[in-house]
């Protein structure tokens, strides 16, 4: 038997039997690594040094940050008197009503509008060597990053080649956002403060037409008496068509945020027919009670425009209730951005964060080197075997 392993060991050169050649333990890899642990020492250190070196040349980033606390839309004691004034109100109350009122302001720090001002006021076409609009703003919107806390305040981080820079871009957004809430309407009382400003508008130059009308009628006829239950039908007349017109102003509302089938869109419309059932009664009874006793044609005409004019004015009435009513309600309402932390210029850059590069730079050439060496062992096992191979052959 001792005599066929020499022969064995003859045959292949004393080389180790082929099945085992490209067997790997621990121990030979601990081995390989020792034979090469100037390499696994010298390169990471090496990337590190170089890694820290390019640092130090990498342009710095600095951050800054500001937090808001915007308006929270609150319930003021004119909701009562809005309530006694009739559904009207309420439903501008529940004008474009969100579940967070911060998402308003952050669209509106996001907007367009707010970009365009900022590229402007800070020359960041000069700045960022950029002619494109487009790329402007989106150049912009990488460097801004706007979100909302559960705490209820908005913060805006902004970054920056310089300190100056970026606490001066944090603080434009927050005075970009202040002048943009000057000329919109955000607030729940200003929307509801501008829907019965223009309600109101219209009813004022309706009731403004109709005194014209009464006066070219006097000056052409002069005064014509009116009947005493002609006076009281058309003060009844009025004040049903004013009410007709507050109802039909509600649905057409409530048409933009609910569908028909709303119970209280429903209600609505069932008061509207109420009120038009009854408006018809009046009017088809003074006909036939009057049939036999007919005004003059100039008594008719100015009961016409005295039932125009008493519609109009009582409508301006209501809706001037209303108006006052928003009006308080906005001038109540803390619709100032008030800044909570201003932003500052920072102390320190938060890029390129050298010793995270310098780590990583030597974990990377620790990897590498570690690679390299079993590497190699591999090739070299490989290439024994497929030595041993051809002698056997």
């Amino acid at each position: 038997m001792t005599s066929s392993m020499n022969e064995t060991q003859t045959m292949t050169g004393g080389a180790e039997v082929p099945g085992r050649a490209d067997e790997i333990n621990i121990l030979d890899l601990l081995k390989a690594l020792n034979k090469r642990k100037k390499l696994i020492v010298v390169l990471p250190l090496a990337s590190a040094v170089l890694a820290a070196g390019i640092s130090f040349t990498l342009p710095k980033t600095y951050q800054a940050n500001t937090n808001l606390l915007p308006p929270q839309s609150n319930q003021s004691g004119n909701a009562a008197l809005l309530a006694q004034l009739g559904g009207v109100a309420s439903v501008a109350a529940g004008f474009g009503g969100l579940k967070n009122p911060n998402d308003v302001y952050i669209a509106m720090l996001k907007s367009r509008t707010v970009a365009d001002r900022l590229i402007e006021r800070f020359d960041l076409k000069k700045e960022f060597g950029i002619t494109s609009q487009e790329r402007l703003r989106a150049r912009l919107a990488g460097l801004a990053t706007i979100s909302s806390g559960k705490d209820g305040l908005i913060t805006i981080v902004t970054e920056a080649k310089t300190p100056k820079m970026a606490a001066a871009l944090a603080n434009g957004y927050v005075a970009e956002l202040s002048a943009l809430t000057k000329v919109l309407a955000v607030s729940e009382a200003a929307r509801r403060r501008v829907f019965f400003e223009q309600q109101l508008e219209k009813a004022k130059d309706n009731l403004a037409n109709a005194e014209v009308a009464l006066k070219g009628a006097l000056d052409t006829h002069g005064v014509i008496s009116v009947d005493s239950e002609s006076r009281a039908i058309v003060e009844t007349t009025g004040r049903l068509r004013a009410q007709i017109s507050a109802k039909e102003i509600e649905l057409g509302a409530m048409q933009s945020f609910v569908t028909e089938n709303n119970p209280n869109y429903r209600r609505v419309q069932e008061e509207l027919n109420s009120l038009k059932a009854e408006l018809s009664r009046l009017e088809n009874g003074r006909n036939s009670g009057t049939a036999n006793a007919q005004p003059s044609k100039e008594g008719l005409q100015n009961i016409k425009i005295l039932r125009d004019i008493k519609y109009y004015d009582m409508l301006y009435q209501l809706l001037a209730k209303q108006y006052e009513a928003a009006r308080l309600d906005e001038a109540r309402d803390p619709t100032v951005i008030q800044v909570l932390d201003p932003a500052v210029e920072p102390e320190r850059a938060i890029k390129p964060r050298k010793t995270y590069i310098t780590i990583g730079a030597f974990a990377a050439g620790l990897f590498a080197a570690i690679f390299w060496v079993l590497f190699g062992e591999a090739r070299k096992r490989v290439a024994l075997r497929a030595e041993g191979s051809k002698r056997l052959a």
